[in-house]
């Protein structure tokens, strides 16, 4: 980005409340400045008394809040950009990891959007939905080390029109890298703490190297012991960056690679009072973690199976894997131009190009995953009658209305299975994963005056393939059984069952005006086109019985295009000190063209169902009204309040739920699984509020304050159809008993994103010594579509106390050390909750418990 220049009334718009957080560090993100002013602002450094202020624009019509890089280090030395947005109204990130680093258990919500709902970039380049199972992108803290990080910019109601995504519907969430130092520098951090946590940071800055040139280099790894079992999370990661900016134009080369393995939690299962269960799941509920056996393999051999790899029946769906683990190597590297055409245009593109090679893996009971292996490893399956055949966690027992076989014929049957996955009683489920994205990304700007036009366009060809694929667990060599070593790396396949590939084309264009009608009104208006071209195959098929009743998995391809998106937003501001903001927007989420789970078309489980959802189906889509007033002032004596109030309103169209379509497994709990329908749930309204505030005493001492409400319901029931495709009924139904197919989902909640939020910080600056406490409530959320299970609220705090030595003592600078507790009384409860659908069940994990970290930094 070109270095801009800001004017005195910019900066005081950038100081707003909802933006504000910690002296002003947390500020309102303007999306960009549009007209920079001959008055030159003081730099963010030369202005201590306000705080690092990132400013973005100052003349958006949209609510958005940033948050900086030395604020993001606050929360916790290298944690996640998504973690670290938690503390900004209107947000939901929950994870059972303190770091924010682990995808399986990371969940987020903003203003009702689940998180594949919602845009995410990294300098402007597209890191897809975030779907834990990988396809179209990569996790912001895969892209870019935490320390790296300049800052994170939430637009909580509707994204800019140039957001290069295909799932914004929602908000967006655009994280930035830090550009070169000018000067030559190396900075280093050492953190250790709970759980044999290490992590260290390295990096090294060129400085001006003449000719406008300057460079970085930068490394990290990280080691942390999961908190309820014997599995260490770790990984490297480095980055690279080069920067040319003379008069003519800024050439940016980026360059990020990522290796992590990362050990699961794991999710206790809760059934709804329908099924036997309660209305509430009970904290301190037991199991309050289902922690993996690894390494104790023997343990887990003698102790847990049986001799024919069954679990125990009391466990029912809360019994234990061995072990399970996310194993991710990224490559991302991107080259910018911003070409300085004239002093009214300049011409902005981006080539960029992301490979990912991953696996998810987990090790757990053969008897748990008897119906997938069975068709593939007992040679008398196909003579086998349907009654025969093995049910989940009956591996070698004989089913009751079984006449063709024997106790000890099924025995047999069932210790031949053990033999054939290695002797062990376990078997390795993987899905393994292949991304190739490469884009262009390109956007013209021009200056006519009180007319600011930018238009543009993103391209992009994705070629994903997805694996799932079983190992044997061989019983005399347990060590090639690990969280760490890929299967495939040491072992050929026992079975692939299937195998998909997805060609993805992705066309956005968007052209926008800004308009400045007079001194104090600023209209901006304009519209964007999004265009999906996808086709899906699968070179291998499962076999029948091993995935439901599904013979074969849909081929073909889905085009969806929509070009005309539009949006318009004005802003007014009174005075210098208040200003009121409207923007109205409607979004499209492309279908999801992952081709080894139910989020899309093509896991739906037969070519009918596709099929008819081709022909008959329609992509989500959202309109999102919103207006809010900010204010800020000073009240003398230092003294200053910033405040913003937001109001948005959401119709939310075709909403789309996966609905598993055999029993193949509970989410959260195991190694199965089986197809979906993708049903169309009909219409969301979603009302809400964000109110937020700073109250500022000079340099000594902030507050900041953030209350959420929002409202989402479902405006119909749903009944799901033989096609897959679903249908939403015209009105509700009462009561909650479910007749003829129809879920009475109609007027009922959101399940997963609670009502009320509020989000607290404090901070008190002593000189050296800086002491800064969080507080993040949570209020209850519904664990299913039908509201009839719930989860309490919590409220959790943490605690940071940092002491900085003065730069002018030691020959380092910014030589600092930093405590950071997380939980600080322990509190327990749920974390991320994994929504039931229309089944009997839903899955919970926990809270992590207290933990603390100690860091040491320096700068020279």
């Amino acid at each position: 980005m070109m270095a801009t220049r800001f004017s005195a009334r910019t900066v005081r718009w950038a100081l707003l409340a909802g933006s504000a957080l910690s002296l002003g560090t947390m500020t309102q993100a303007m999306a960009r400045d549009e007209a920079a002013a001959p008055e030159a602002a003081p730099a963010p450094d030369a202005t201590p008394d306000m705080g690092s202020i990132i400013v973005t624009g100052a003349k958006t019509t949209r609510s958005a809040t940033a948050i900086v890089s030395s604020e993001i280090q606050k929360i916790l030395p290298g944690v996640a950009p998504l973690k670290a947005i938690q503390t900004l109204p209107g947000v939901l990130y929950i994870t059972a990891d303190p770091w924010g680093n682990n995808e399986q258990n990371a969940q987020i919500f903003v203003h009702g959007f689940a998180g594949n709902q919602l845009g995410y970039t990294m300098d402007g380049l597209p890191l897809g939905d975030q779907s834990y199972g990988n396809y179209n992108g990569l996790s912001p803290q895969r892209a870019v080390i935490s320390e790296n990080v300049a800052r994170v910019v939430v637009a909580t109601g509707a994204g800019d029109l140039a957001t290069p995504s295909n799932s914004n519907l929602g908000g967006t969430v655009e994280t930035f890298s830090s550009d070169p130092e000018q000067a030559f520098g190396v900075r280093a951090a050492q953190t250790v703490g709970s759980y044999d946590a290490s992590r260290t940071y390295l990096r090294i800055d060129s400085g001006d190297i003449g000719g406008g040139n300057a460079a970085y280099i930068s490394g990290v790894r990280q080691r942390a012991r999961a908190w309820d079992f014997n599995g260490i999370q770790k990984g490297w990661q480095a980055n690279a960056k080069f920067v040319h900016d003379d008069s003519t134009g800024k050439l940016t080369l980026y360059f990020d690679y990522n290796d992590m393995t990362q050990p699961n939690e794991d999710a206790t299962v809760f059934f709804k009072p329908s099924a036997g269960g309660t209305a509430t799941a009970v904290q301190l509920f037991t199991p309050y973690t289902k922690p993996f056996f690894y390494p104790d393999f023997d343990g887990y051999r003698s102790s847990y199976l049986t001799a024919l790899g069954n679990s125990p029946a009391a466990e029912g769906s809360n019994y234990r894997n061995y072990y399970s683990d996310a194993q991710r190597t990224d490559y991302l590297a991107y080259a910018r131009y911003d070409a300085h055409l004239s002093d009214k245009i300049t011409w902005s593109t981006t080539g960029y190009y992301h490979h990912n090679d991953g696996a998810g893996v987990v090790a757990g009971p053969l008897g748990q995953s008897i119906t997938t292996a069975q068709p593939y490893l007992d040679p008398n399956y196909a003579r086998l009658p349907t009654n025969c055949r093995f049910t989940a966690n009956n591996n070698g027992v004989r089913p009751a209305a079984c006449t063709a076989l024997t106790d000890a014929q099924a025995a047999a049957a069932g210790a031949a299975l053990v033999a054939a996955t290695g002797g062990s009683g376990l078997i390795t489920r993987t899905t393994e994963y292949r991304i190739d994205r490469e884009g262009v990304i390109s956007s013209v700007s021009v200056d006519a005056g009180p007319h600011k036009i930018e238009f543009g366009g993103w391209f992009e060809h994705n070629s994903t393939t997805q694996w799932r694929r079983w190992y044997a667990v061989p019983v005399g060599n347990p060590a090639i059984s690990t969280p760490y070593i890929r299967p495939r790396d040491v072992l050929e396949p026992l079975f692939t069952q299937y195998q998909g590939e997805a060609r993805i084309n992705q066309l956005q264009l968007h052209i926008q005006d800004t308009w400045q009608v007079t001194d104090r009104l600023l209209v901006q208006g304009g519209f964007k086109t999004s265009a999906q071209w996808a086709s899906g195959r699968y070179p291998v098929q499962p076999r029948l019985g091993s995935l439901g009743g599904t013979t074969a998995l849909p081929e073909g391809k889905i085009d969806t295009k929509n070009w005309f998106l539009p949006a318009l937003g004005a802003t007014y501001d009174f005075n210098g000190h208040e200003q009121v903001y409207a923007n109205v927007q409607k979004n499209l989420r492309q279908y999801q063209a992952y081709l080894a789970g139910g989020g899309g078309p093509w896991f739906t489980g037969s070519q009918a169902a596709f099929d008819a959802f081709a022909d008959q189906g329609k992509p989500e889509t959202s309109w999102t009204y919103e207006a809010g007033l900010r204010t800020n002032r000073s009240l003398g004596n230092g003294v200053t309040l910033q405040g913003q109030i937001n109001y948005y309103h959401v119709d939310f169209s075709n909403r789309l739920l996966a609905i598993p379509t055999n029993p193949g497994g509970i989410a959260g709990s195991g190694i199965t699984g089986g197809t979906s329908t993708l049903v169309n749930v009909g219409d969301v309204k979603t009302d809400g509020v964000d109110a937020a505030f700073t109250l500022r005493l000079g340099n000594v001492a902030s507050f900041y304050n953030a209350v959420s409400y929002n409202l989402s319901k479902y405006r119909n029931d749903y009944t799901s159809t033989a096609q897959g495709i679903g249908a939403a009924t015209d009105s509700c139904i009462g009561g909650y008993i479910v007749t003829g197919g129809v879920v009475p989902t109609c007027g009922k909640q959101l399940p997963g994103t609670p009502k009320w939020m509020n989000k607290t910080v404090a901070t008190l600056n002593l000189g050296p010594v800086e002491v800064q406490a969080i507080g993040d409530y949570v209020g209850r959320r519904f664990a299913t579509f039908t509201n009839d299970a719930s989860v309490s609220s919590y409220f959790l705090t943490s605690l940071r106390v940092a002491a900085r030595v003065p730069d002018n003592i030691l020959p380092l600078q910014k030589v600092e050390l930093a405590l950071n507790v997380t939980n600080l009384t322990d509190k327990k409860g749920v974390s991320t909750l994994s929504i039931g659908s229309a089944t009997n069940s839903y899955s919970a994990y926990p809270i992590p418990p207290r933990q603390w970290f100690l860091t040491l930094s320096a700068a020279y």
